[in-house]
């Protein structure tokens, strides 16, 4: 059945419950500061029980995490605590997401092409991150180099709700859905209890 023939009037109630539950979870670490993500891109996942809506609940997470860091001041015992948070919450995300789905859904050049750049945007993240912890928190470009590394990341889950996830869908049965769920689960859970905090200073521009 097509997705839109499932919507019902309770969609917009659910979406909006879907985001507030994520928002919640990332004030959890800083409850005195605001989470103001704004406008997100129009998604069909968002509240879903499978594995998209999982991962739009992330991304929701995380868009309420980068927001809070950029009402941060200096080296502050928040930005620290919100920065590391967002770096083992990126770090666990991407490797669960690379299990779940992108090494299991079935693959035409589309979808191999989509899994491709989705990894190697990962990896670019991670070096982003890896880069904001070897510097100064309290240095005046610290926040110019985040912004880097929010612009990147929105554009990365903008891309994966709107069109990756989209195209990988259609290749997916309802069991598919279900089962690539709890290997996220299961994975994220894990690499986000091993994660560390890396310190490497980029050279590239």
């Amino acid at each position: 059945m097509p997705r839109d023939a499932l919507q019902t009037t309770s969609r917009p109630s659910q979406t909006r419950e879907a985001k507030a539950l994520a928002v919640a979870k990332a004030k959890a670490i800083a409850p005195d500061l605001a989470a103001r993500i704004g406008s997100t891109p129009k998604t069909t996942f968002r509240g879903d029980p499978d594995i998209f809506g999982r991962l739009v609940e992330d991304h929701d997470r995380h868009r309420a995490l980068l927001a809070m860091i950029e009402e941060t001041q200096g080296d502050s015992d928040d930005r620290r605590a919100l920065f590391e948070e967002l770096t083992r919450e990126l770090k666990a995300h991407a490797a669960a997401e690379e299990q779940a789905l992108w090494s299991s859904v079935p693959r035409d050049p589309e979808t191999t092409d989509f899994a491709r750049h989705a990894i190697a945007e990962h990896k670019e993240i991670d070096d982003l991150l890896a880069d904001l912890a070897a510097r100064d928190m309290g240095g005046s470009g610290w926040l110019l180099r985040f912004a880097a590394l929010k612009a990147e990341y929105l554009h990365h889950i903008r891309e994966e709700e709107q069109e990756q996830f989209v195209a990988a869908e259609q290749n997916l049965s309802p069991n598919d859905l279900r089962h690539m769920r709890r290997v996220f689960e299961q994975r994220k859970k894990a690499e986000k209890a091993a994660a560390k905090i890396e310190k490497k200073i980029r050279l590239k521009a």
